[in-house]
C-alpha cells in the first residue's frame, strides 16, 4: 500500500513537471463600432424587436467583405428585409452608413403613442400601423413616424404622430 501511495505521488510529481506553460504575445486587436451614430440616433430602446434586430444588420453589415464590393464605387444601396418591413441604405466605399429609409408594419407601438392617440380619439381601436425611419448621415438627422390606422364600428380614419405621440 505504501508502495502505490508513493508511486502515485511520484507520478504526480512527474506529470505536472511536464505541463509547461508557453506564453504567446498576440497581436492587437481594434474593435470599431463604424455606424455607432446611426444606432444612436434610431433609439433602440422605444422600437419593436423585429425592428431593432434588423436596424443592427444594417449597423453591422461589413461591406468591404461583399461579394458584390468593388473600389471602384463611391456608394452603394443595399436592402434588408424582414417579413414585416424592410430598410434601404446607402452605405460610402468604407462602409459607413449614409442614408436609410425604412418602413415597419404592424410594430408594437411606443407607449407615448399609445397613451396620445387613446386620448385623443377615445373609444377608437388600433387596426394596422406602419413605422417609417429617415436617417441622414450628413445632416444628422433622424425622422420618426407612425401611420396608424384606427376604427370605430364601420369608421375608420388614418393619423400620424411621432415617436413622442405628437400629432403630425
Amino acid at each position: 500500500m505504501k508502495k502505490i501511495i508513493i508511486g502515485l505521488l511520484v507520478f504526480g510529481f512527474a506529470f505536472q513537471s511536464f505541463a509547461q506553460i508557453k506564453t504567446e504575445k498576440l497581436s492587437e486587436v481594434v474593435i470599431s463600432a463604424t455606424n455607432y451614430k446611426y444606432l444612436n440616433k434610431v433609439g433602440l430602446e422605444n422600437v419593436d424587436v423585429d425592428v431593432t434586430m434588423l436596424e443592427q444588420k444594417v449597423a453591422s453589415f461589413d461591406l468591404k467583405n461583399a461579394e458584390f464590393y468593388r473600389d471602384d464605387y463611391d456608394t452603394y444601396s443595399v436592402d434588408f428585409y424582414i417579413p414585416d418591413g424592410h430598410i434601404l441604405a446607402a452605405y460610402d466605399k468604407d462602409g459607413n452608413i449614409l442614408r436609410t429609409v425604412e418602413k415597419f408594419k404592424d410594430v408594437a407601438l411606443p407607449r407615448e403613442v399609445i397613451e396620445s392617440v387613446a386620448k385623443e380619439y377615445p373609444n377608437w381601436v388600433f387596426k394596422k400601423d406602419s413605422y417609417l425611419v429617415n436617417y441622414h448621415d450628413q445632416t444628422g438627422n433622424i425622422t420618426k413616424k407612425y401611420k396608424i390606422t384606427l376604427e370605430n364600428g364601420d369608421k375608420r380614419i388614418r393619423i400620424k404622430t411621432d415617436a413622442e405621440g405628437n400629432f403630425l
